[in-house]
């Protein structure tokens, strides 16, 4: 992790559609060479935040600067400290790997010995040289995906922002993507994502923020959230469902806390304070019972229980978008 100067900075930011209130109130700080995951349900307003801070929405109030500079007031300065990659890799499939940086690079103003040079550079360091004379068409989506990255990477942005980074990729193309991420962050680079992926926040963010109705109403390191909703669970799986009734008492008297049934009707969960004396309680209690027990585990909360326990919607619900918004409006 870099230094906790901060990288992005958004206060009190407002931002309507109509009679739609896309951020109400919207805070988020995010320090340098980081990555911040940002979550929430589906029109909880993530892409919309993500435009004001890349300067291609403006806010109705509020305060917003990247990488040090005000977007409102400095917005040319801030489109040249920042990257963004969409949800669709923006490519061109019929040129090469290569010919598509050049090109990015050439639209970027670079003269065509410099942007040859750059586009060399970005291949080896996004793993494509191997694959830099290869049409794009050929490329898997992990592939693509890190060649859109790479892109974004032309003028060697400080802030990175990723909407829905690995959407419609298969696990190798996740894998290559995070990977891509990491190596960005080690370098340097800020990056904040929206992501509908709870496992993927888990393992890419130092910071998460869970964003609902417009504003964060969860905002720390993927550990802390997790702990603040019960610390670590005792999971049960039972041999027979018959058994259920019994260890719900069982583990509620133990834990003092309401037990979860799974959806499988053999899984009893809940969570505990008492990790070691807990579990022996309850496996002693369940065998005077005489309820047989298949599978035990202790375990820290997922993110996908942080998510249900702070928006009131299993995980599911989340996705890209904002709140109505509408098509991007490029701010000069």
């Amino acid at each position: 992790m870099g230094s906790t100067a901060p990288a992005v900075v958004a206060e009190a930011v407002h931002k309507r559609f109509g009679a739609t209130a896309a951020l109400a109130g919207f805070d988020l700080e995010v320090g340098e060479g980081t990555v911040c995951g940002l979550l929430g349900p589906n029109g909880a307003g993530k892409t919309t935040a993500v435009r004001i801070l890349s300067t291609l929405l403006r806010a109705d109030s509020g305060r917003v600067t990247v990488a040090g500079h005000d977007v409102a007031r400095d917005g040319a300065r801030v489109r040249r400290r920042i990257g963004l990659t969409g949800q669709h890799p923006a490519v061109d499939e019929v040129l090469t790997g290569r010919e598509n940086l050049e090109m990015w690079a050439r639209l970027y103003h670079l003269r065509a010995r410099a942007a040859r040079a750059r586009a060399g550079e970005l291949l080896e360091r996004f793993g494509l040289a191997d694959a830099a004379g290869k049409r794009v068409k050929h490329y898997s989506g992990g592939m693509r995906r890190r060649l859109d990255l790479a892109a974004s990477f032309i003028l060697a942005p400080r802030v990175l922002f990723l909407d829905e980074p690995t959407v419609g990729l298969d696990p190798r193309g996740r894998t290559e993507v995070w990977e891509a991420v990491r190596a960005l962050v080690a370098g340097g680079t800020t990056v904040l994502l929206t992501t509908q992926y709870l496992d993927e926040a888990d393992r890419l963010a130092h910071q998460i923020a869970v964003l609902d109705a417009g504003r964060v109403i969860a905002d720390g390191p993927p550990e802390r959230l997790k702990s603040a909703i019960g610390g670590d669970r005792i999971d049960l799986v039972l041999r027979e469902p018959s058994g259920v009734p019994a260890a719900e008492r069982v583990v509620a008297r133990v834990t003092g806390a309401g037990p979860d049934t799974g959806r499988d009707a053999r899984r009893v969960s809940a969570p505990v304070r008492d990790r070691i004396g807990a579990l022996t309680e309850v496996m002693r209690a369940l065998a005077e019972e005489g309820v047989e027990v298949e599978d035990v585990a202790l375990r820290r909360p997922t993110l996908d229980e942080v998510f249900l326990r702070l928006t009131g919607r299993p995980a599911e619900a989340g996705g890209p978008g904002g709140a109505g918004a509408p098509a991007a409006e490029v701010v000069a």
